[in-house]
C-alpha cells in the first residue's frame, strides 16, 4: 500500500534556494521539504569562493549587471538579470539578518574578485566555506519555523500530473517504501546534475533529479547545452575533483604548466581558462598547476581553510607547493524552463537554482552568481507558489505518475553513462560523437525501469534523461558559444542567438530576451 500525504507546499530539496523558498512558504500555509540526503548536503553547501553582489563602496547593480551580460556570451537573459542584481544585496542582508556570518576586514564585509568581474563584490564567509555557511543559516532559520517539515533521505522519482497540472510527486524512503505527497504547489530545487560527468566538482546527489522529472512530466527545459567547467579542480591520485576555487586566482595564484610558464589570464571567464588548460595537457605542457608560492602563506591559510585542509590531506600544502588542476564539470547553467517568478510550463510546478533555467547566465555563468540565483529566485518562488490555487477536491485522493507501470532493471549503466559524457558533451564537442551518444541514450532509456524501486535506479534513470536533453540541444546548436564549444562549428553564429528550448522532445530557439514570457505556464 503506497501512504500518501497531504501539505499545503512541498519543495524538493534542501540547498540555498529551496530552503529559502519554504521560509518564505511558511507564511501561507504548511510546507514539506523533501530531499534525499541529510538536508546539509547539496551543492550550495560545496560552495566556496563566494556570493556575488553589488554592496561595496565602488560598485553598483549596474556594474554587476554588465558584467553578467558580457559573460553570458550575447544571450543572457536581461529581465532575469536585473531582477538577479537588483534584488540582490536585500535577499543578502535578510540572510545576514538571520545569522549568516559573512567575513568582514575593519568591520566591512570583504570583497574578492574573480574571473570576469570588473569589480571586487565576492563576498564569502568563513574563508571557503560560504555555500555551507548559507545554508546553515537558512536551516536554522528553517528548523525554528513551525511551519516547515524536513523529511530526509527520501529520493523523489515522479511528479504527479492530472490534467496538464502537477498535483505532487512520488518519493522512496531508505528501506524502498513508496509515498506520495500531494500539494497545491511544486518546487523543484534540486540542484544540478554534475555527476552526468566522469569528471565533476559536484557530490554524489547531482544527479539532475527534478530536470529529469520534469523532463518526464512534460515541462519544457532550456539551455541544457550550456554547462560550466570549472578550470581548476583537484588533480591528484587518490584524491576527488575537490575545487579550487576561483577566489585563489583571485587573490593572485598564477596558472603555469609544465615549463613553468604563464599561458593564460587567470582571471578571464571559465570556459575560456578551462579550454586554455585542456590545451596545455592535450599539446604535453601538462599538467598544469596552480602556483600560490609568492603569496604570504599565513593569508593563503587564514583566507582558504578548507582548501589548504583538504590538499594537505593529500600531501599537498598550496601556500608552498605547485597545487594539480585540471577542468571538470561544475555547473549546468540551463534546467526546467521558468518565467521571471519560477513558474515552470506546467501548472503547479515551479523551479529554482540550479534546477532551472531562467536564461539569467547566457551561455556562461559569471563567477559566483549561482548562489544569489538561488537567494533570489527562491524568494520569487515562494512569493509565486502562495497565490496558486488549491488542488480541486477530485485530486486531492489521488495522483498520476509520469511513467508506464513496468519494472525491469538493466544493472547500473552510471559508469559508462559518465565516461562516454566526458568524451562527447565535455569541453569539446562534435556532431558525431553528439549523435552517438544521443543514440546510445536512447537505447538506454528504453529498457529504463520506468518504477524504480531504489534511490540508485532512480539517480540512474535520472541521469540517462538529463544526459539525453543535454546532447539533443548540444547536437541542435550548430556554432560555438560561452561554454559550449563545437569542434566542427568552432565560432558563434548570429543564427543561434537565442536560448534552446527543449518540448516534446525537439529542440528550438527562442528570444534571447524573454525565453519564458511572464505568464505563459498559464
Amino acid at each position: 500500500m503506497i501512504d500518501t500525504l497531504r501539505t499545503d507546499f512541498l519543495v524538493l530539496g534542501s540547498g540555498i534556494a529551496g530552503l529559502r523558498a519554504a521560509v518564505g512558504l511558511a507564511r501561507h500555509g504548511a510546507v514539506l521539504v523533501v530531499t534525499k540526503d541529510q538536508p546539509s548536503e547539496s551543492n550550495t553547501g560545496y560552495a566556496q569562493g563566494g556570493v556575488a553582489v553589488a554592496l561595496g563602496e565602488d560598485d553598483d547593480t549596474q556594474l554587476h549587471l554588465d558584467d553578467t551580460v558580457r559573460a553570458g556570451a550575447g544571450i543572457v537573459a536581461g529581465a532575469a538579470a536585473r531582477v538577479l542584481v537588483e534584488e540582490g544585496p536585500e535577499r543578502i542582508r535578510e540572510l545576514a539578518a538571520w545569522g549568516a556570518r559573512f567575513d568582514r576586514e575593519d568591520g566591512r564585509y570583504h570583497f574578492t574578485r574573480e574571473g570576469a568581474h570588473s569589480r571586487p563584490r565576492v563576498l564569502h564567509a568563513l574563508g571557503d566555506a560560504t555555500g555551507w555557511e548559507m545554508v546553515r543559516a537558512l536551516l536554522d532559520k528553517a528548523h525554528r519555523t513551525e511551519a516547515i517539515a524536513v523529511r530526509s533521505f527520501a529520493c523523489s522519482t515522479d511528479l504527479l500530473v492530472q490534467d496538464g497540472r502537477v498535483a505532487g510527486c512520488r518519493f522512496l524512503d531508505e528501506a524502498g517504501t513508496e509515498t506520495t505527497v500531494l500539494a497545491r504547489a511544486t518546487l523543484l530545487a534540486t540542484g544540478g546534475a554534475g555527476r552526468v560527468f566522469a569528471e565533476t566538482t559536484n557530490p554524489p546527489v547531482a544527479t539532475g533529479d527534478g530536470v529529469a522529472m520534469a523532463l518526464r512530466a512534460g515541462a519544457a527545459l532550456l539551455d541544457m547545452e550550456f554547462v560550466q567547467f570549472h578550470p581548476t579542480a583537484l588533480a591528484l591520485p587518490g584524491a576527488p575533483r575537490f575545487l579550487i576555487s576561483e577566489a585563489v586566482r583571485g587573490e593572485g595564484a598564477y596558472l603555469r604548466n609544465a615549463a613553468g610558464e604563464r599561458f593564460t589570464d587567470e582571471l578571464a571567464a571559465r570556459d575560456q581558462v578551462a579550454r586554455a588548460i585542456a590545451r596545455e595537457n592535450r599539446g604535453g605542457r601538462g599538467p598544469v598547476v596552480l602556483d600560490l608560492s609568492h603569496l604570504d602563506p599565513e593569508r593563503v591559510r587564514a583566507r582558504f581553510p578548507r582548501i589548504v585542509a583538504t590538499c594537505r590531506r593529500y600531501g599537498v600544502d598550496p601556500a608552498r607547493d605547485p597545487v594539480p588542476v585540471t577542468p571538470a564539470a561544475h555547473y549546468v547553467m540551463g534546467g526546467v524552463a521558468t518565467d521571471l517568478h519560477a513558474r515552470s510550463t506546467l501548472r503547479g510546478l515551479y523551479a529554482a537554482g540550479e534546477a532551472a533555467g531562467t536564461g539569467v547566465h547566457g551561455a556562461n555563468r559569471l563567477a559566483s552568481n549561482s548562489l544569489l540565483e538561488g537567494l533570489v529566485f527562491g524568494a520569487r518562488a515562494a512569493d509565486a507558489m502562495a497565490n496558486d490555487s488549491p488542488l480541486p477536491e477530485r485530486e486531492r485522493g489521488r495522483g498520476e505518475g509520469t511513467s508506464r507501470e513496468a519494472d525491469g532493471s538493466p544493472g547500473s549503466v552510471r559508469e559508462e553513462l559518465q565516461r562516454r559524457c566526458w568524451a562527447a558533451l565535455g569541453l569539446e564537442r562534435d556532431g558525431t560523437g553528439l549523435a552517438d551518444l544521443q543514440r546510445w541514450l536512447e537505447g538506454c532509456r528504453a529498457t529504463a525501469p520506468a518504477r524504480p524501486r531504489d534511490r540508485a535506479a532512480a539517480e540512474d534513470r535520472n541521469l540517462l534523461d538529463v544526459a539525453w536533453a543535454m546532447a539533443a540541444s548540444a547536437r541542435f546548436r550548430e556554432e560555438s558559444r560561452g561554454s559550449h564549444y563545437r569542434l566542427d562549428f568552432p565560432r558563434p553564429d548570429d543564427r543561434f542567438r537565442g536560448h534552446t528550448m527543449l518540448a516534446g522532445g525537439v529542440p528550438r530557439l527562442v528570444d534571447v530576451e524573454t525565453p519564458v514570457p511572464e505568464g505563459a505556464p498559464c
